[in-house]
């Protein structure tokens, strides 16, 4: 019976962690994805000019990459809400 009441109680974990929030778990995937972006943009001028002709090219472009993952991550749980009702 025991064995029973465990099957039951780790069925029902694991539906709720199943069930909860994806926005959470998708959006923080976003963030990480961009701090490691960032992690690899080189400053060689410390911010006091441009390198090579460009200035912060590699900020701007994992912050587009960054808002790009965060808008599709909400209209994906957005999608989501609005086809379980």
């Amino acid at each position: 019976m025991s064995r029973h009441l465990f099957y039951a109680i780790t069925l029902i974990g694991t539906g709720m962690f199943l069930a909860s929030s994806a926005e959470a778990v998708t959006a923080a995937r976003c963030e990480d994805r961009g701090a490691n972006c960032i992690g690899t943009c080189a400053d060689y001028t410390g911010g006091a000019g441009d390198v090579r002709g460009r200035q912060n090219v590699c900020m701007r472009a994992c912050d587009r990459q960054t808002t790009r993952c965060l808008i599709r991550a909400h209209a994906d749980v957005e999608r989501w809400l609005r086809e379980r009702q």
